[in-house]
């Protein structure tokens, strides 16, 4: 051997002896030559650049990942018991109630339409006067704090005079928020919740008076309404299953919104929820229009103040620009897979949701004034700034 001699193929068990001997006969081979000897430096440098890259992918897509992978690490809830909605307009009621089981009252319970507000003012208008002629008692409770712990307006009650034809029949609260940034929102949203019980009561509401409890934007439609204040022996308890639309009535995105009920009031056991309480549903009974806004900025408000907010992963999201595209290309504001609980319902629902041509079966009040709420019809996509 020579100084410099460098290992190769054929002498690698000797460069190992001398490795391990460290110095014999005078000939020094660098300890850091035996460490680097056979190391791929490309496969290394292939690792630096792949390792950080899908850090940064699984920073960007983990809720991705995460969702299309729901059929491996959860289960679909448990399946409701459908409850069959026979209507027409040229039925009686006493037929209708017959045909669903239940027998007819001699007068029809009293209702009240409990809510809490933020900022859907033209939603509460569509929904008041779908409700309007069924309604003994209008519930509304609003407060300075969003659920997220920013402070707000009282848009209610800046907008009040739009609603002057409840007037009579309005109890309308309000409530100072905590104002706890970082908060669970679901907090604050539970606090809320609390203090519309205690509205409802003074409100007046009495045992098996009928109790609608939803968000604004879930509209159950007033024939379904009618029917259950006139009906006896409904159910203490009813899910409605609704039309689910997002962005307007131009995007018909299922038929599996289910939050929205209707209660038997029973004093010291109702309590005002919005999470599953019974395992009926009662078909076809309303609509559900999320995100159903005039301007980008209320776009932008609701996606800062409601209960999901955790959703608004990248500042972005709220550029107006973007949510404009969003809006007429029926895409997700959040960047999000569909949340469903096996792959063919993930797949199908994979991209863009579908326009829908059709205004049949809409709130009543939407249709005669079309040309005030046109942004909620098809063909219709584009916002104002607000």
């Amino acid at each position: 051997m020579v100084e410099g001699y460098y290992c190769s193929k054929k002498t690698d068990a000797l460069c190992d002896d001398i490795c391990s001997q460290g110095v014999r006969g005078g000939l020094i081979i660098s300890r850091l030559k035996c460490i680097v000897r056979g190391v791929d430096f490309k496969s290394i440098l292939l690792c630096l650049v792949l390792i950080p890259l899908c850090i940064f992918g699984v920073y960007l897509h983990g809720q991705k990942i995460t969702y299309f992978l729901r059929p491996l690490w959860d289960h679909p809830p448990k399946h409701f018991v459908e409850v069959t909605h026979y209507y027409n307009e040229n039925i009686t009621m006493e037929t209708l109630c017959k045909l669903h089981g239940w027998g007819i009252r001699d007068y029809p319970r009293r209702v009240f339409d409990a809510v809490l507000f933020s900022n859907e003012v033209d939603m509460l208008e569509i929904r008041w006067n779908e409700l309007y002629p069924f309604v003994t008692q209008f519930v509304l409770l609003e407060s300075n704090s969003t659920f997220t712990g920013i402070p707000k307006p009282l848009f209610f009650s800046i907008n009040r005079d739009k609603f002057k034809f409840i007037e009579p029949r309005l109890s309308y609260g309000t409530i100072g928020g905590r104002f706890k940034i970082g908060e669970n929102p679901f907090i604050e949203e539970a606090y809320q919740r609390v203090a519309l019980d205690h509205l409802l009561q003074i409100a007046g509401i009495e045992e098996d008076d009928l109790l609608i409890m939803s968000d604004v934007d879930e509209i159950p439609s007033r024939h379904t309404v009618d029917l259950l204040r006139w009906c006896d022996n409904v159910p203490p308890i009813l899910h409605l299953r609704l039309k689910n639309y997002i962005y307007s009535f131009d995007y018909h995105v299922d038929d599996n919104s289910w939050r929205a009920s209707i209660h038997r009031y029973n004093p010291g056991v109702t309590r005002y929820a919005h999470f599953r309480q019974t395992d009926l549903l009662f078909a076809d009974a309303g609509w559900h229009c999320s995100f159903c806004f005039r301007h980008i900025s209320d776009f932008i408000f609701k996606m800062k103040a409601y209960s999901h907010t955790d959703r608004v992963r990248f500042s972005h999201y709220l550029n107006p620009k973007r949510i404009q595209d969003i809006i007429c290309k029926g895409t997700n504001l959040f960047d999000m897979l569909p949340e469903e609980y096996t792959f063919r319902e993930i797949i199908g629902k994979l991209g863009a949701v579908p326009r829908s041509y059709s205004v049949v079966h809409l709130p009543s009040y939407l249709l005669k004034n079309a040309n005030k709420f046109k942004y909620l019809f098809p063909g219709n996509c584009m916002r104002g700034s607000g």
